[in-house]
């Protein structure tokens, strides 16, 4: 999955908190998340605001979707809230292989189509 179908994918999913999503998609996104901050806080602190609330649901599901890939509750996206600790655990999870075939998610993101019917990673 390459930087342009990872976006692709997310936003298309933007609302999904089911299924899983595979790690490129997850790190893409947030690259991107993270380009789109540092354009938009150039505009100002309202416009900012309100490009990282438009970026808040996307990245929220595709969250969720990154910790079901490797098992984990989406639940687990609240140690985000513990400061420092909450935050390595959550990246150090992030880094993680895809579980290997199915799980309590579904099946790997790589087997999940989209809406179009292309697959949703490779």
């Amino acid at each position: 999955m390459n930087f342009g179908q990872a976006i692709s994918t997310c936003f298309k999913k933007y609302a999904t908190f089911t299924g899983r999503a595979s790690r490129p998609e997850y790190w893409w996104f947030v690259l991107f998340q993270v380009l789109v901050s540092l354009a938009s806080s150039m505009l100002g602190e309202v416009a900012n605001g309100l490009v990282m609330l438009g970026l808040l649901l996307p990245g929220l599901a595709v969250g969720a979707r990154r910790l079901h890939d490797i098992g984990k509750s989406a639940w687990f996206l609240l140690l985000g809230l513990i400061p420092l600790i909450g935050w390595i655990v959550l990246i150090i999870w992030a880094c993680q292989k895809s579980d290997p075939g199915s799980n309590a998610f579904g099946p790997p993101a790589s087997e999940t189509p989209l809406i179009d019917g292309s697959p949703g990673a490779v």
